[in-house]
Parts: C-alpha cells; sequence; structure tokens
C-alpha cells in the first residue's frame, strides 16, 4: 500500500450559524406550527443544535404568535439526530410526535402567562421525545 500524509491547518475554530426550516403545518383548524433546525455557536464556536417550534392561531388576515419552544441537545447522540433533520426532514415517527404530544402540550399555554413547572416539563419531555423517536 502507498505512503499517505494528511496534513491539517490547526486554527481558530469556525461555527457559522444558520436557520432551516423543515415543516410547515396545520395540526388542527385554527392553528399553524413551524418546525426549524437551528445551529447556534458559543462564544468558543462549538456548535449548539437545536429543534425549535412556533405555534400561531390563524385569525382572519393575520397569524398570531401563542408559543416559541427551543429544544437545545442535551447530547452527542441527540445533536446527531437534529442534525439529521437537516438532511432527512422529519421522519413520520417524529411527525406523529409533534401532532399529539408537543402540539396538545403547547395549546396548553396561555399567550402572556408563563408556563407551569409541569407545562415546561411535559414540552420538554416531549420535544426530546421528538428527537430522540427514532434512536
Amino acid at each position: 500500500m502507498p505512503s499517505k500524509i494528511s496534513v491539517v491547518s490547526i486554527g481558530p475554530k469556525v461555527c457559522r450559524p444558520f436557520v432551516l426550516e423543515i415543516m410547515v403545518f396545520s395540526p388542527e383548524s385554527g392553528y399553524k406550527f413551524k418546525v426549524n433546525v437551528e445551529r447556534s455557536c458559543t462564544p468558543e464556536a462549538d456548535a449548539m443544535w437545536k429543534l425549535v417550534f412556533d405555534l400561531f392561531q390563524l385569525k382572519p388576515d393575520q397569524e398570531v404568535p401563542l408559543v416559541h419552544v427551543s429544544f437545545t441537545a442535551g447530547s452527542p447522540v441527540e445533536e446527531k439526530a437534529i442534525q439529521q433533520m437537516v438532511s432527512n426532514g422529519v421522519t413520520s415517527k417524529q411527525a406523529d410526535v409533534l401532532v399529539k404530544r408537543v402540539f396538545p402540550a403547547a395549546k396548553e399555554l396561555k399567550p402572556g402567562k408563563p408556563p407551569t413547572a409541569t407545562q415546561k416539563t411535559t414540552l420538554k419531555k416531549a420535544m426530546a421525545d421528538v428527537v430522540n423517536v427514532e434512536l
């Protein structure tokens, strides 16, 4: 086998944030759901992967924002699952969890009122299940 060499220049880390809208749907009449994958960056230029959704109530001639939820991956496995949504989109299993668990939990929140601890826990668990359902 011939000899090989690999040369990598060492320099400052680079992280490029982005937002990709991966899904828009109406889970129920009068509502709209937008799902995004975000990559943000720490001050040390490490990537942070997030699954984000926004719930809107549809009124005549306007979309009224009701709730914004951002789930940050807590492990390398969750990061990889969120990254896969960039190239593969939302799977049918993930969509089922979004519609059957995340949407009802988000719909319970009242605009302008902070969520209760129980509501936050329920939403966090449902979002974690979206990320982990394929694992």
